[in-house]
């Protein structure tokens, strides 16, 4: 597995989880990351991405100033920490990795990994 994605799980509203996405690439220095999310019967959406050297960041509107995407590239790793969670947070978030800038575009990445549930309840 390229990409493995944990950290998800059950979380009462307002709580806080960080997803961790670990990247077995020889390219992940260089490569931006992003995070999407897919709720049930709803498209896949943008969450957030990160340039190869983490001075870069994008945020959907939905998430800015809760969510905060960071990397480790000794690490090859790349976070999400999530903050004041929401009900509509729920869904599955996914890693993905893609040349160049950090994206908001899914069709911009041409890797991805399995993804890991977030559920936020009410």
């Amino acid at each position: 597995v390229q990409l493995q994605a944990s950290g998800g799980g059950l979380v009462q509203a307002g709580g806080s989880l960080r997803l961790s996405c670990a990247a077995r690439l020889l390219t992940f220095g260089v490569s931006a990351m992003g995070w999407f999310r897919q709720a049930p019967g709803k498209e896949r959406e943008f969450v957030a991405a990160i340039n190869w050297g983490g001075t870069d960041a994008n945020y959907a509107d939905a998430v800015k100033g809760r969510l905060t995407i960071s990397r480790d590239n000794a690490r090859n790793t790349v976070y999400l920490q999530m903050t004041s969670l929401k009900p509509e947070d729920t869904a599955v978030y996914l890693c993905a990795v893609a040349d160049g800038q950090p994206l908001t575009l899914a069709r911009a990445y041409h890797l991805w990994g399995q993804g890991t549930q977030v559920t936020v309840s009410s």
